[in-house]
């Protein structure tokens, strides 16, 4: 799913580069570490930033949940308010189980303020910083 994605961005703009397993420090302070699925970022942003970078520069992050109910649990809950915290104004979620995706948008420092629901299968408009369209498709293969 992750690299369905990095096709899909890169194709909108090849300045983009989604990336796996990025360190993040997130969260109000930047006090706590994450690693997102995928981090949307150009191309040039976490050079020289090591293991763990801050979030400037992200565009949106990415998760895909898993079969393991403890990770799915905190992709729906707890990322989402780390990202928000931090500002990011983005957070993509695949959910496997729902067969959906959930866009996280318009952060207001505590949540998320905006979240759209759609079902595999259907196209979902990403807002700015990132402002294309996803065609949701091919989700419906990888869902299970």
């Amino acid at each position: 799913m992750v690299a369905w994605a990095a096709r899909e961005f890169a194709s909108a703009d090849p300045g983009w580069w989604l990336t796996s397993g990025r360190g993040l420090r997130v969260g109000a302070r930047g006090e706590d570490n994450v690693r997102p699925d995928g981090t949307l970022a150009r191309s040039e942003t976490f050079l020289g930033q090591g293991e763990w970078a801050p979030t400037g520069g992200v565009l949106m992050v990415l998760d895909a949940t898993s079969h393991d109910a403890e990770t799915s649990c905190r992709d729906r809950t707890e990322k989402p308010r780390l990202y928000a915290e931090s500002g990011i104004s983005v957070y993509l979620l695949i959910d496997r189980d729902t067969c959906e995706v959930k866009v996280h948008s318009q952060p207001d420092g505590v949540r998320y303020e905006q979240v759209v629901t759609v079902p595999f299968g259907k196209t979902v408009a990403l807002p700015e910083p990132v402002g294309i369209e996803l065609d949701t498709e091919p989700l419906k293969d990888w869902a299970r």
